[in-house]
């Protein structure tokens, strides 16, 4: 008999080819490191290996024009995922609700979360250095395998119960909100730089 797979996790992957703005946002990226005072005084709070703007700054596409150049070019991306997905929106679109600045330092990382009170995320990658880590992504089934046992080392992805995606410079990931996610510590020389965003 045939086996029928049911429940699949939608993932995108897209690309933004913008030399130019992928360097810009590298420049905005490190301003707000070297200036948000609050943001540093946060991470160091908080243990955050590097910068992250998400607890001190919510206005960065109209603070700068760089930011506000990949709000618009997201858009396009937000509503594709949302097609594929079969989001049934009520005719409304999705709404661009939060965007931040990662900066993790060699060796840092970011432990599993998800992003609740939104309906896609995801992450625009401005630099990765080699070495760097991968976003890893877990099959939200997980808290309820209970005695499953491992995946055979020939599972498919759409079998897998992590994934480890790498990402390049430019790249476009976005999930759905609830699909938990880290990033696990990295071994490379430089600083891996993202920026991270909600949809509602």
């Amino acid at each position: 008999m045939p086996i029928r797979h049911l429940f699949p996790t939608p993932f995108y992957e897209g690309l933004i080819a913008d030399e130019a703005l992928i360097a810009d946002l590298s420049h905005s990226a490190r301003s707000l490191a070297a200036h948000d005072a609050a943001g540093r005084r946060w991470c160091r709070e908080n243990g955050y290996p590097g910068y992250t703007s998400y607890a001190s700054l919510a206005d960065l596409p109209a603070r700068d024009p760089a930011f506000r150049a990949l709000a618009r070019k997201l858009a396009p991306h937000a509503a594709a995922f949302a097609k594929a997905a079969h989001l049934d929106l009520g005719g409304r679109r999705l709404r661009l609700d939060s965007l931040w600045v990662n900066i993790l330092k060699p060796g840092g990382g970011h432990s599993g979360h998800i992003h609740p009170h939104s309906i896609v995320s995801g992450t625009v990658y401005v630099e990765v250095p080699d070495g760097a880590a991968a976003l890893k992504i877990e099959d939200p089934r997980l808290p309820l395998m209970m005695a499953a046992p491992p995946r055979s080392s020939d599972t498919p992805e759409a079998c897998r119960t992590f994934l480890y995606l790498d990402p390049a410079p430019g790249t476009i990931f976005l999930w759905e909100s609830w699909l938990r996610h880290e990033v696990p510590q990295g071994r490379r020389a430089g600083d891996r730089i993202s920026i991270s965003f909600n949809y509602a």
